[in-house]
């Protein structure tokens, strides 16, 4: 028997019931649909979320001097060669938000309440502002200026440290290029919360202008930060750069911010779980189907053996209409998380409530758009499909060992 009427066969068997089909590929639509509209709300948090977070932690991708890897964690103040061309040939580059200079370095923060080590971030505001959420969250005073001189940024968590407002005056220490110890008395301009109190405690920004002068750097920077549109776009960006800049080391938000990445893998791992028992519920629907379908065909069964079919093609023929139901609620599913995830996308869902319940919640600024749910519907249809033909298997067991004579006469 060739494939084609193997096909129709199928095809017709699996509608002979169709209120029991239905039903079974109403539960395969619904688990596909609940799967990729919580892949798209997923991933929509992860830009809201995370996306934020890289956004406050330096960028999607940085880019430092040779030799800064190894020296990473004392942040060297290493000069990078060539920034300007390297902000230059960033910015061609598409779902390229914003690109900025840097100095960064480690220092303290000193007042009458004590000494507070921090990283000191010297930065280009015009540049970063379209982009930053902490230009996004000042509280109190104002952004950065590219021409602010003896004027500091710091965040909320720091401020309610050192119990010091806009206006007051603290001191600012840190290492030069050669480790020589500089300093300078600081007026705090602005106060910005992001609802992370132990990073806004943490840091504290100047001008990239003021950070050349205090670290006698002139014209100089250390580091070329990359604001991207979504998380996951930095490979494109860093292969067309890095060859024209091949002792540059790039470095992307997985690389410096691991506990990122792997909250994120975590998060995956747990919904791969939950869809893998979904369809297996959807699963055993199919199993039932086509074992009712093995008692009430007894007779047809008999029929086909008595004409010439072998118990392996008997079997092969109930396996397809397993995978065909399979497919066929994969279909419908990914049209339906297609249409829902559309009008999410669009709508958007408030977690503004919820800001409060724990640090990285707080970095919601509004509203989550879910995705269309795309990110892994290729490995859900596939696990849709070999769950439902491998339910299949013991029907078709059955239906292949039926005798010919015996299921004839079976009323």
């Amino acid at each position: 028997m060739n494939l084609r009427l193997y096909l129709r066969l199928a095809w017709r068997n699996i509608w002979r019931q169709r209120r029991r089909t239905l039903i079974v590929l109403l539960a395969i639509s619904l688990g596909m649909m609940l799967m990729m509209f919580y892949d798209g709300l997923i991933a929509g948090f992860d830009q809201a979320i995370y996306g934020n977070a890289v956004r406050v932690l330096g960028g999607n991708i940085t880019v430092h001097a040779a030799g800064y890897g190894a020296k990473t964690g004392q942040k060297p103040l290493l000069p990078l060669a060539n920034d300007a061309a390297i902000v230059q040939a960033v910015q061609s580059q598409p779902n390229v938000v914003s690109v900025a200079r840097r100095i960064e370095t480690g220092g303290l923060a000193s007042n009458r309440k004590g000494a507070f080590p921090l990283a000191i971030t010297g930065i280009e505001p015009d540049r970063e502002q379209t982009s930053s959420l902490i230009a996004k969250n000042v509280t109190a005073g104002r952004y950065l200026q590219a021409g602010d001189l003896d004027l500091a940024l710091i965040g909320r968590g720091l401020a309610e440290g050192m119990d010091i407002k806009v206006g007051d005056r603290f001191t600012l220490a840190g290492r030069g290029p050669h480790d020589q110890l500089r300093q300078r008395t600081m007026t705090v301009v602005g106060i910005y919360d992001v609802g992370l109190r132990d990073i806004e405690k943490r840091s504290v920004y100047i001008s990239l202008g003021e950070a050349q002068t205090l670290y006698d750097l002139p014209g100089q920077s250390t580091a070329v930060t990359v604001a991207m549109q979504k998380l996951g776009q930095e490979p494109p960006v860093i292969a067309a750069v890095r060859p024209s800049h091949p002792t540059a080391e790039f470095e992307t938000w997985q690389d410096a911010y691991p506990e990122l990445t792997q909250a994120i893998d975590s998060k995956n791992g747990v919904m791969d779980i939950f869809s893998f028992i979904i369809m297996v519920i959807a699963g055993i629907g199919i199993l039932n189907l086509l074992l009712m379908a093995v008692y009430e065909r007894t007779r047809e069964i008999g029929l086909l053996g008595a004409i010439g079919l072998r118990p392996g093609q008997i079997s092969r023929l109930f396996v397809l209409e397993g995978a065909m139901i399979g497919i066929v609620g994969a279909i419908f599913g990914v049209c339906f998380g297609l249409l829902c995830n559309g009008i999410m996308a669009r709508v958007g869902l408030d977690f503004s409530s919820y800001s409060s319940t724990t640090d990285y919640m707080a970095l919601i600024n509004d509203r989550v758009y879910p995705t269309l749910g795309l990110e892994h519907v290729l490995q859900r249809t596939v696990t849709i499909i070999v769950i439902a033909t491998v339910a299949a298997f013991y029907p078709a067991r059955e239906a292949s060992r039926n005798e010919p004579a015996r299921s004839l006469h079976f009323v």
